[in-house]
Parts: structure tokens; C-alpha cells; sequence
């Protein structure tokens, strides 16, 4: 089936690298990922779903995802500012990445965004919140799903790109 295309009930097989509104690379995938195309619990951002649906093994597909269908609003609430003498050592550094938790035991990772005038800048949002969002998707290969593929999806932890 060589000319075979993305529609409902096939797995695919892609990479994919996500760019930020400047081109930054914000997440590169070189390790094919796999999904069940129109599969709901698969966790694909819907439009690059949408984008994908005809395209054959071998095409690239970009998808441009607005902040309300990707990653969300920039929330001013997660982010903050503490002296840098209250932060330990090894986290006073731009980019390093910190889990905290809540008073109900949940977690959340943060980044240290900014670090000035003594002052430190932890961010929990995701680095494209507020943003929009440029996927770059490299079909690698369709085929049918199986029933169980269809039912419950296709075991993969890195297929959701959200």
C-alpha cells in the first residue's frame, strides 16, 4: 500500500520538532512516535491531527497552533519573583528546571526564567503559553490499527505533544 494515507484508524508513525513564533526549536522528537489518528485519548493537539489527516508517508506537515489550541495563555500566576539568597545554590541558574509541590501533595515543574538585580524568576508555564506554536511533522509510516490499537490507542509516552 504505497499510497497509503492518514485517515481515522491508522497508526502513524512520525517526528515531529516544535518552533516557537521566532523559529527557536522548543521540542525535537528524532525518535519516531506513533499514534491512532482520530483516536481521542491519543493526546495529539487537534489541529496538527487536522493537518495531518491525507498526507502520505514521507510528506512533512506544518501546523501552526494559536495559544487557545496548544499550550494556553501565558498565567501570570505561575509565575514569581523570590531573592536569590532564598533559592539554593544549585537553582540559581537560567533554565534550570524545579519541581514543586502544592499543600495537596501535587506537583508542577518550573524554570528558572530570570535571574537580576539579585532577584530570581520562576516560571511555571510552558515555554509556548501565550504563544504560537509551529509543528513540523515527518511522516514515517501508515498502517491499518488493529481493533485494540483502535480501542486504547498505541502504548507510546512520548506521542503527547501537548
Amino acid at each position: 500500500m504505497p499510497d497509503q494515507r492518514i485517515s481515522r484508524n491508522k497508526v502513524v508513525q512520525f517526528t515531529y520538532t516544535i518552533t516557537d513564533q521566532d523559529g527557536n526549536v522548543v521540542e525535537q522528537v528524532d525518535l519516531p512516535v506513533q499514534y491512532v489518528h482520530g483516536a481521542s485519548q491519543m493526546g495529539l493537539i487537534e489541529r496538527v491531527e487536522r493537518a495531518l489527516e491525507g498526507a502520505r508517508v514521507g510528506d512533512k506537515v506544518v501546523a501552526e497552533v494559536p495559544p487557545a489550541e496548544g499550550f494556553g495563555e501565558h498565567d501570570t500566576s505561575l509565575t514569581f519573583e523570590d531573592d536569590i539568597d532564598n533559592v539554593p545554590p544549585q537553582f540559581r541558574k537560567v533554565g534550570t528546571k524545579v519541581e514543586m509541590a502544592n499543600d495537596q501533595g501535587e506537583t508542577k515543574e518550573f524554570v528558572i526564567t530570570k535571574i537580576e538585580n539579585g532577584k530570581v524568576t520562576i516560571d511555571g508555564n510552558h515555554p509556548l503559553a501565550g504563544k504560537t506554536a509551529k509543528f513540523t511533522v515527518s511522516v514515517l509510516s501508515i498502517r491499518e490499527a488493529t481493533p485494540e490499537e483502535i480501542k486504547n490507542g498505541v502504548e507510546n509516552e512520548n506521542v503527547k505533544i501537548h
